[in-house]
């Protein structure tokens, strides 16, 4: 069976952050769900303007993180913001962590990881107005384009999707007991 990765996002997604990775972890064997406190399709921000709009696929309500190997948490300053406020998205964020499944997190979206208390003592990077809140949450904040520590992946904006999305999916190979592959060019 083909692992699943969790996707939760809202209206104001960063485009790139949930496209692309998206389309990297499908295009490398794994299965996507989108899931959303909205029904119907959400809207993306493409860097000044709305953008794209994507179908959700699930409710939360009907998230049972045992369905998932992964969870991937896009960016944009909206998204996260909202988000950060609903209990069911942060519950999700916890019930991942507490299974040790990989939880990839982009650009704002440590906000969440902040916000579900799991980041004191641990390694993160995110967009650099949020390093703050994420310090002041306990995280020892870094300046590069990944930062792994555990079961968290993060990464600090769009430059920096492709080595994001090789880092889950390297987690998603190794989980799945799939072979390394070189995967440079398998990712945009």
């Amino acid at each position: 069976m083909t692992a699943k990765v969790l996707i939760i996002a809202t209206n104001g997604f960063e485009q790139s952050e949930l496209m692309q990775p998206r389309a990297n972890v499908e295009k490398a064997g794994f299965e996507t769900v989108l899931a959303s406190p909205e029904s119907g399709s959400i809207k993306g921000w493409d860097q000044k303007d709305w953008g794209e709009s994507v179908d959700v696929d699930i409710s939360l309500d009907d998230v049972d993180v045992d369905d998932y190997a992964a969870l991937l948490l896009p960016g944009g300053q909206m998204n996260p913001d909202i988000l950060r406020m609903d209990d069911r998205v942060i519950d999700i964020i916890e019930e991942f962590d507490n299974a040790d499944k990989p939880i990839a997190s982009i650009c704002h979206a440590p906000w969440l990881l902040a916000e579900a208390d799991i980041i004191d003592g641990r390694t993160i990077t995110g967009w650099p107005s949020i390093r703050t809140d994420l310090e002041n949450a306990g995280a020892d904040v870094v300046d590069q384009e990944v930062a792994e520590d555990g079961n968290l992946i993060t990464s600090r904006n769009p430059d920096d999707i492709p080595a994001f999305s090789e880092a889950l999916i390297a987690r998603l190979r190794a989980l799945s007991g799939s072979e390394e592959e070189e995967m440079s060019d398998s990712v945009a």
